[in-house]
């Protein structure tokens, strides 16, 4: 069965050419992020993530709300394994499938064609699979004969059309989502937005991180709030969006 199980993870990131003499205490808060620590040994990490224990079903559509470095983007790319947990214990079935780093590897000198084998591999799709549905991808970034050009001759529009009908090949059994997709001119966006929402319909499990109330509530029926890399609260929908919004502030 679909889950997503993670007990008491810590995630911390080296700070290199920086010594614990130059700080003032071993811990302090960074902004809304997470914390400095000065090691024993002299070294200095950055912990995005603290003693986060939680636990995802089938059928959960899970939002993810917090300022700017409350470690929202961490947790995404740890349950993605972009990251491995420093502590803890994570524990994931099912197939992942990211929303969160479209553009990962893509190369300007190669051709768009050059660029879905490539930029697919990154994201986790097979080739059997990127093959099987070559002209598929094709014909929904509506490139025609540019797929064959380099992909530094695209527009910035043509690019995120590739890289979107990249990434949203297959509908995975777990989707992670980085803020809703923003892609290209109107048509081709109401386009990608049904394709989208088809997405998050079919999936078991969406973790969908974002700044706006709206989504959140038209989308999840599960709220985290994430502060300083620490779960601050999990639960109801409207019960969370109004601690964390406002209830004066429902954009």
């Amino acid at each position: 069965m679909t889950a997503i199980a993670l007990s008491h993870v810590n995630l911390d990131f080296p700070i290199y050419n920086a010594s614990a003499r130059s700080l003032k205490s071993s811990f302090f808060n960074v902004a809304t992020g997470g914390r400095l620590h000065a090691g024993h040994n002299g070294g200095v990490t950055a912990r995005a993530l603290e003693d986060i224990t939680l636990s995802i079903k089938p059928g959960e559509r899970v939002g993810l709300v917090g300022h700017n470095g409350s470690g929202k983007s961490s947790l995404l790319r740890l349950l993605n394994g972009v990251y491995r947990a420093t502590e803890g214990n994570v524990e994931i079935k099912g197939d992942i499938g990211s929303l969160i780093d479209i553009n990962l590897g893509v190369n300007p000198e190669a051709t768009g064609l050059e660029n879905i084998m490539m930029c697919g591999a990154l994201l986790g799709i097979s080739r059997e699979t990127l093959v099987a549905n070559l002209d598929a991808i094709v014909e929904f970034s509506e490139l025609g004969n540019y797929i064959a050009m380099p992909v530094r001759t695209y527009s910035t529009g043509m690019h995120l059309r590739l890289m979107f009908s990249i990434a949203t090949t297959i509908t995975p059994e777990i989707l992670l989502m980085d803020e809703w997709l923003s892609v290209g001119d109107e048509p081709f966006t109401v386009k990608a937005e049904d394709r989208l929402a088809k997405m998050v319909t079919a999936s078991d499990i969406l973790v969908f991180a974002s700044h706006s109330r709206r989504m959140i509530q038209n989308i999840c029926n599960r709220v985290i709030w994430l502060e300083h890399g620490k779960i601050r609260a999990d639960g109801d929908v409207t019960e969370v969006c109004d601690a964390y919004f406002g209830m004066e502030n429902p954009a």
